[in-house]
């Protein structure tokens, strides 16, 4: 009881008690049964990731169990065995554009040219054209293609007046040039891949023998998994998604996304699709949906590896993951009348098309990490009247995890830190896909991914900056030349990242409510996953480049 001047007093317990009762009845009666709702959604979306996660499972063991290598499927006969005579032997060869994008990548520019020129390939059949977008100063691509020209390969430095529609922009250039017309395939690599010699004789043939192939999209390796943490669990993801996602997708359904590097296209389907449209950040998804639904097959080859090197650094690898997300939910809302209405494809790939590689895999995925795993479950210690079952919190999860953890076994006793690290970046994923359906904010933002090849230091990132254009064709390229470049000064606060601090000790606080309060024995991972949200919040994740 608190007296005031002049006789009155306030009975301080009574207005807690009250207001405690007040807010135990809107839980129960508003709060509770809203989140009841929200944790049902969740455990729905989790249940369709689980049977996806099981569908593409199964394929995979079939495939491996039978032996279903690509080469079984489809007609292939190397190309050594074509004939015996030595001239004709070499017209029998298709002619190979192979074309290398490029923006302003100092670092490993090389790697990409040298391998690129060395390939196993008669050298008259075979054109190299690098489109080199890149503002340094140096005119370091152009000598580099200058050296293989003189040593008598068929390489073409072109560059553009412009730079709208950036990659796709730059493609989309690249295939009006007089000489492409005489090539029969189109074989491309972003500026940090590596194929070996051999690329061309492994996966040329799937387009020759098989005139329904549109396209060969082989695996990619790491150079750099080994960098860091980040990068050991980059190599986990990738790797489920290659060697069992597009292994599933090819085996059963001859179709999904291309990688946008490492492929070999048949050059008539690109044309027959509509050719390279700038429309979102994923060009090459657009590209490889297009061309689904015009009925062209896709083959994914696995033992053909290409090395190429992952983002080492959060601030890269976030930007990635923000084009990664974005794109393809904005994609998806662009295309998914023209799917329905689609007449060349069967009603079953349309159901795949639209349910399985957009919504579950670009969507649902997204959107039940962060929203089940972040912030439903410490939601539900805070609201004790709300009780997600074990089956969803545990048994399921459990299962997912182990059946996307198989791509990588080496790195099995990486899996908890590397399912803690997948839940923090599903903040940015949700996010990235929320922005590409609503079509709103960074909907265009295109960063370059900073590469470091052999460098010690890094280049700053490049950004395509998009204020209101509908697409990238509109889009402004702005960028530092990398001669004058200035380190920026950045404040304290700066160096962190909010978001995840305001996560972490959102998480933090349900932890120790648990214990004290609620005791559903959830703290253990809320404070495993707070720990994480931490960790990278701090920005004490990746490798830390200095730029002088």
């Amino acid at each position: 009881m608190l007296e005031l001047i002049g006789g009155l007093s306030i009975d301080l317990k009574g207005i807690e008690d009250e207001l405690a009762t007040k807010w135990k009845q809107i839980r129960m009666i508003i709060v509770a049964p809203l989140l009841r709702v929200a944790v049902l959604i969740c455990l729905i979306m989790t249940v369709m990731i689980l049977v996806e996660k099981l569908l593409v499972a199964f394929i995979c063991l079939v495939v491996k169990v039978f032996k279903l290598k690509p080469e079984k499927r489809y007609k292939w006969k190397p190309m050594s065995t074509e004939t015996s005579d030595l001239e004709s032997g070499v017209q029998s060869y298709p002619m190979v554009l192979v074309q290398i994008p490029m923006y302003n990548e100092k670092e490993v520019y090389k790697l990409s040219i040298g391998a690129a020129c060395n390939l196993d390939w008669p050298a008259e059949r075979m054109i190299i054209q690098v489109l080199d977008d890149s503002t340094d100063p140096v005119d370091l691509v152009e000598k580099e293609c200058k050296i293989w020209k003189s040593k008598g390969l068929n390489i073409r430095y072109e560059v553009r007046n412009n730079r709208k529609g950036y990659k796709a922009g730059a493609l989309k250039e690249g295939m009006t040039h007089y000489y492409v017309k005489d090539c029969d395939y189109v074989a491309m690599f972003d500026a940090d891949f590596q194929p070996e010699s051999d690329f061309l004789n492994r996966t040329v043939p799937f387009l020759i023998h098989n005139p329904k192939i549109a396209l060969v999209q082989t695996r990619w390796t790491f150079v750099n998994a080994d960098e860091c943490l980040m990068t050991r669990m980059q190599e986990m993801s990738l790797d489920y998604h290659f060697k069992i996602e597009q292994e599933a997708g090819s085996s059963a359904f001859a179709f999904f996304g291309f990688n946008g590097t490492a492929g070999v296209w048949r050059i008539s389907t690109i044309s027959d699709a509509g050719g390279w449209k700038d429309r979102t950040t994923v060009e090459d998804m657009d590209l490889a949906v297009r061309s689904g639904l015009a009925g062209w097959k896709f083959v994914y080859v696995g033992d053909v590896k290409v090395k190429c090197e992952l983002p080492s650094t959060f601030k890269a690898y976030r930007y990635q993951q923000h084009r990664w997300s974005c794109g393809p939910a904005n994609l998806f809302k662009k295309m998914v009348l023209e799917i329905i209405a689609n007449k060349k494809v069967s009603t079953w790939e349309k159901i795949h098309l639209i349910y399985n590689f957009f919504f579950v895999g670009k969507v649902v995925a997204h959107a039940s990490t962060y929203i089940f795993y972040c912030v439903m479950i410490p939601l539900s210690v805070l609201i004790p009247e709300v009780e997600i079952p074990l089956w969803g919190v545990a048994y399921v999860p459990l299962i997912i995890t182990l059946l996307k953890s198989v791509g990588t076994p080496s790195s099995l006793h990486l899996v908890i830190p590397w399912v803690l690290f997948e839940n923090v970046m599903s903040l940015h994923r949700i996010k990235a896909a929320t922005i590409g359906l609503l079509e709103v904010g960074r909907v265009n933002e295109w960063i370059v991914t900073t590469k470091l090849g052999d460098a010690s230091k890094a280049k700053p990132n490049m950004e395509v900056v998009v204020n209101d254009a509908k697409d990238l064709g509109e889009a402004k390229v702005i960028e530092p030349l990398l001669g004058v470049y200035k380190k920026p000064q950045v404040r304290i606060w700066q160096r962190f990242h909010m978001a995840e601090l305001w996560m972490g000790a959102f998480l933090f606080i349900a932890g120790f409510y648990d214990i004290a309060y609620t005791k559903k024995g959830y703290f253990i991972y809320l404070f495993l996953q707070s720990s994480a949200f931490f960790i990278i919040g701090f920005n004490f994740i990746g490798t830390s480049i200095s730029i002088s």
